[in-house]
């Protein structure tokens, strides 16, 4: 699903939302109306298809424990889909924004390559810990990062929201915007203001 501005080119930059477990495309679409009009919108599909219906991001061994392996061959189906020229022209400005399971794919995505992504916004979710994404001290260096979560959120394990949190702020080296929301597993009318306003600030990286 895409929403675009009506005047764009090769330099406008993308935000690609990654939703969460036991949904599609159109799930998180409409948040392009509350984000900045000089930015592209796409809203993928994930890869794997839950027998009770909707998509995730990885095969997995609990909330938020995922198979090393399917972590591995989606961040490459996404790369091979985002890569493409009809997709995101080289130079493009690329950002993830991930909720809940795809707030960990869009997670390893820009810890697996960092250089790729302008950003990304990372929200009430977890990293993909042990498995092959790198999350080395340093790893996300100077990225531009947001990450929120609700504090009533009871969907997340606890210790890996925490886990997660403490990665970002204490030892990734990422430009970090950190929040707290008073929600559950969910996205707020606030958070989405801080964001677009977090998007504002780093269109154009200067």
């Amino acid at each position: 699903m895409w929403r675009r501005p009506a005047k764009r080119g090769r330099t406008t930059p993308l935000v690609v939302f990654l939703h969460g477990r036991g949904a599609d495309e159109y799930d998180l679409i409409d948040l392009a109306d509350s984000l900045p009009r000089a930015f592209s919108y796409a809203s993928v599909r994930a890869f794997v298809a839950l027998p009770e219906g909707g998509y995730t991001w990885f095969e997995n061994r609990g909330p938020a424990r995922p198979i090393p392996a399917s972590v591995r061959t989606s961040v490459d189906a996404f790369r091979a889909w985002l890569d493409r020229p009809s997709v995101a022209a080289p130079g493009t400005r690329c950002f993830l924004f991930g909720f809940s399971a795809g707030m960990m794919m869009a997670g390893a995505l820009v810890l697996d390559d960092p250089a790729r992504f302008a950003g990304a916004v990372l929200l009430s979710g977890a990293l993909a810990f042990d498995t092959a994404v790198p999350t080395a001290p340093g790893r996300l260096r100077g990225v531009p990062i947001f990450h929120a979560r609700g504090t009533a959120d009871d969907v997340i394990p606890r210790e890996l929201a925490l886990r997660s949190a403490a990665y970002l702020e204490n030892e990734s080296g990422a430009t970090l915007t950190s929040r707290r929301y008073p929600i559950g597993h969910s996205i707020s009318g606030p958070e989405m203001a801080d964001v677009a306003t977090w998007l504002a600030e780093n269109e154009t990286g200067g």
